[in-house]
């Protein structure tokens, strides 16, 4: 992977019918205290739509792009791949049975939750529909799986929520 582009890491600009949001919070708008690193620090739910038919697999990434100035990085909170591609939702402190998990930012493997540490952040929760399962080992990082997804990409879209605290 190179320094200067990470598929995983950038904008997920709409492409196709996939659709990702959450209950817990609208587009945009504030991301509720108990899916925050020092509250509850559990995963906001999730619903997805739109999941093209010859998907094979379905991959979530959550980053903090406005974590580049203070941490000089965008901000890894959670990875995972290989989710079942008729995934309707994500259920709040999910557990994956079925999918795989990457080391988050924290350096640890599961999801952590925003922590900015300078004012309010946007978090991105982005959702790529793939062809292939990706043959990456649990606890990979952003790197490995933006050079697995590159050339796999059928559909992708995002959602935002912000956090400040």
């Amino acid at each position: 992977m190179t320094d200067a582009y990470n598929h995983a890491l950038s904008v997920a600009d709409q492409r196709g019918e996939l659709r990702l949001s959450s209950p817990a919070f609208d587009d945009g708008d504030p991301i509720p205290d108990a899916h925050a690193y020092d509250g509850a620090n559990v995963n906001p739910p999730l619903e997805i739509s739109g999941v093209p038919d010859d998907a094979a697999s379905l991959v979530l990434v959550v980053d903090d792009p406005d974590a580049v100035g203070p941490a000089g990085k965008i901000w890894v909170h959670w990875l995972v791949w290989n989710a079942d591609p008729s995934t309707d939702r994500v259920p709040r402190d999910w557990e994956p049975t079925d999918a795989a998990e990457g080391e988050n930012d924290f350096g640890e493997v599961g999801y952590g939750g925003p922590k900015p540490p300078d004012g309010e952040h946007t978090y991105r929760f982005k959702l790529y529909a793939l062809d292939a399962d990706l043959e990456l080992p649990a606890g990979a990082t952003a790197g490995a799986l933006g050079d697995s997804i590159a050339d796999h990409v059928l559909a992708q879209t995002q959602t935002t929520g912000t956090y400040a605290p």
